[in-house]
Parts: C-alpha cells; structure tokens; sequence
C-alpha cells in the first residue's frame, strides 16, 4: 500500500501549476539521486572511528567543500543546521554571546523574515524601506553607526516580493563601524549572486531545490561567534547526512544552471507583471521592476480576500501562496507589504521554478482575471 494512503492522505493533481518556489521548489534530480546513493553509504555518523562512519565523514567533508566552493568560503567556515530557521537563529545568537560585551542590540531591515524578527527582539532598531521594497540606506548607516550594536541583519532578497537589496553598500556601512553583517540569503542562493562583504550567512536547502531539513550556516573567520550549543559547538547540530549530501549536489547543480534559468524565467515574470497590471482592474503589481529576483512576483488584488483568491486559484490548477496574511481567520496584514507602504489586500505570490512551463504562465494568466472577478461579484463588488 502507498505510504500516502497509509497515513491517510489522498494524491496531489499532477496537472496543477506550482508557482511557490519560493516557499519550497521542487526536489533537483540530482539531489533525488544524491540522496538515495547516500542512503546507502551515509547512514552512520561521521563523528565515530570505524570504518563505515568513517565514509560518512568523507561524505559529509565533501558536501562542506562542494558548498563552500560555490559560496567563495572556507569548508570550515560552514555549518549545516536542520532548517534555515535554526540557521538564522544561531547566526543571531551565536554573534550576541560573542559580543555581549559591544551590547545585545539588533539592527535591521523593516522586511526581514519572522524568525529573524522574532530573535531580534524589542529593543531592535528596524530600518524602513521605500515603496520598492529597498532599504533606506541613509537610514541604515545612521542606525549601524549607533553604539551597543551586536550585529546588522539585512535579506538578501525579498521572500515576499523579490526585490534584491544593496548588501554591498550596507556591508560598507557596517565595516565602517565594526558591525558584522549578517545576510539572509534563503532565496538568493542558487539564483543569483549575493554579494561579499557580510560576516553570516544563511540559507535553506528546500529553497534551491535541495531536500527539506538542511539549512546553512557561514560564518566568516574573524568573526566573534560563540555557539548557544555546549556539545560540538553548534557545526551540524541536528544533521541529516543523506539530505546534506543531496542539498550540496542540487546546488552545485542549480548554480551551473543559474544563468540560464535567470533568463529563460525573467521574461516570464515580467509577463505577468505586465499582463496581471493590464487585465486585473484594482491591482498592485509590488516590488522593484528591475532589481528583483528573476523567478519571483507579487500583487495584490483590492476588494478580495486573500484567503478566499488563494483557495479559487488552487481550485483552478495553481499552487501559490501569499505575501500578506491578510485574510478572515488573521486579519493581519505581512509586516513587509505594510513596511512598504502597500496593498496587501487579496495579495498573491508566484514564484516559478525550473519546471515551469511558459503554458502553464499563459494559462495562470488567461484565468486569472475571471477568478478576481467572480469573487469580488460574490463579496458583492460590481462596476470594476
């Protein structure tokens, strides 16, 4: 009996579109090769001295070196952890206790994920950005150039709306003061380029088409770090052998394609920003125009329910999610849309991904315009 029916869950529709790369892409072959032939090989744990974990280990030094060789670091520089949550996590924690004595205070972008929110805490300085989704630089080196300031925290690139921000000129601001930078790269990695300058970095594996339960860790050497964990000093702390192995293959698999990807899901993005704005009356395409993720885009639909836009496209064959959770059971709005200062009514995010077909964008948009208007007939909105 399938596993699925086992535990009572039914069968997905092949035919359905996924547009959330972002929040998972689907699984790289390579890594699904990867990690079957590590399933044999890799199961003992690499900290022992016979002879099977010692293979372990050379699997495990190899997947550090793969990685560290396409993010321009040092092997030793790198950890894996069990999620890029726990990766953000320790990159905050980790760099208080090492300079609890400079002062416990976070400053950050207004746009930083939850979990980087939630650890920075409130006495934290947040710094706005414009309408674009772009940090207010300005804003920035005054808040870095403040005393008592542990560490910087700045995305590398929207996971709501894609627009890429200037790490680089925030990195010299920092460096400026003696602030270490550290950069949420989640969904930069294996997309586009992140630029030098931070002390941390973090990513997730799921995001770049690796397995779920691997995320990434790069701390710079120089940097003062010191480990919340008192057993190995935070490296690999829940690690999943198997699943490194493969994340460490999918992105050197997706960097090698990166170029290519970028170009050919672009123009499909740009598309639908420019379809989604001329079809759907009551919009708000968001985000950078040009500065962006190439495989990301977002926009809000005014007089929907998010919720309620999210549940019909699902209906209709698309699998997308939503930056603002703005819906009936929250009614609260994404902290970033609201940073922006935009719509985050009946808000959608689409994200493609390597298997996206350009037939399939088509027919997200050919649809789309007749789902928005029949909710908003339902919630009794007419004339639009």
């Amino acid at each position: 009996m399938h596993l699925l029916h086992v535990v009572g869950v039914g069968s997905v529709a092949s035919v359905q579109a996924f547009f959330d790369a972002a929040a998972g892409a689907p699984l790289h072959p390579v890594a699904r090769q990867a990690l079957l032939a590590a399933l044999d090989d890799g199961w003992a744990d690499p900290g022992k001295l016979y002879t099977r974990a010692r293979r372990a280990r050379q699997l495990l030094d190899a997947a550090r070196a793969a990685t560290a060789e396409i993010l321009r670091v040092r092997p030793d520089e790198i950890a894996f952890t069990p999620s890029g949550t726990a990766a953000a996590r320790l990159a905050i924690e980790g760099t208080r206790r090492g300079r609890a004595r400079v002062g416990p205070t976070l400053v950050h972008s207004a746009i930083e994920h939850s979990s980087v929110l939630y650890e920075a805490g409130e006495d934290a300085v947040s710094v706005p950005v414009d309408r674009l989704g772009r940090l207010d630089l300005d804003a920035w080196r005054a808040a870095v150039s403040r005393g008592g300031i542990a560490l910087a925290a700045l995305i590398s690139a929207s996971h709501e709306v894609g627009t890429i921000q200037p790490v680089a000129e925030a990195a010299e601001a920092c460096a400026a003061h003696g602030v270490p930078l550290y950069v949420d790269a989640s969904q930069s990695v294996g997309h586009v380029p992140v630029p030098d300058g931070w002390s941390l970095l973090t990513a997730s594996a799921r995001k770049w088409g690796g397995p779920a339960g691997v995320g990434l860790l790069v701390v710079r050497k120089g940097t003062r770090w010191v480990s919340p964990y008192p057993d190995d000093g935070g490296r690999d702390t829940g690690r999943d052998l198997p699943a490194i192995v493969a994340a460490a293959a999918a992105l050197r698999a997706v960097t090698a394609e990166q170029e290519a990807e970028a170009a050919r899901l672009a123009p499909l993005v740009d598309r639908i920003r420019a379809v989604v704005a001329a079809t759907v009356p009551d919009v708000e395409v968001v985000g950078d125009p040009e500065a962006r993720l190439p495989h990301l885009v977002t926009f809000s639909c005014l007089y929907v329910d998010g919720e309620a836009l999210l549940h019909a496209l699902d209906r209709h064959g698309f699998a997308v999610s939503s930056g603002s959770s703005c819906t009936s059971s929250t009614l609260r709005p994404s902290h970033v849309l609201e940073a922006m200062g935009v719509l985050s009514h009946g808000n959608v995010r689409v994200s493609l991904h390597r298997q996206t077909t350009e037939a399939e964008v088509d027919r997200f948009l050919a649809e789309l315009p007749g789902i928005v208007a029949d909710l908003r007939a339902e919630a009794g909105v007419v004339g639009l």
